[in-house]
């Protein structure tokens, strides 16, 4: 389960729209004032939101992000996977071994 977030999807949309709506462009410090929002966090949102309709190539955009997440988390589950199943053939390989002794 993710760990829940500091501000609501509304209040970063509100932002981000308010942003990109004013010019010329605010202060980015001062606009996260007025919202009550850390500038750093008013900041990342922006660039996201500027990677996601393609002004920026220097982050994943948000579709791109979670997929990538998802494929991650994809790939460790077959990693699992594939550990157990390599014990399991490791096991049955040496119950079936003609030359192991039986005790």
């Amino acid at each position: 389960m993710p760990a829940p977030r500091k501000y609501p999807d509304e209040l970063r949309q509100r932002a981000v729209r308010l942003y990109r709506e004013s010019d010329p462009k605010p202060v980015i410090k001062r606009l996260a004032e007025q919202l009550g929002v850390h500038p750093e966090a008013l900041r990342n949102w922006i660039r996201q939101d500027e990677a996601d309709h393609g002004q920026r190539s220097d982050r994943p955009t948000t579709v791109e992000a979670e997929e990538l997440r998802r494929l991650r988390k994809e790939n460790a589950e077959l990693r699992r996977a594939n550990e157990i199943l390599k014990a399991a053939s490791a096991f049955f390989a040496s119950e079936l071994d003609p030359t192991r002794r039986r005790s």
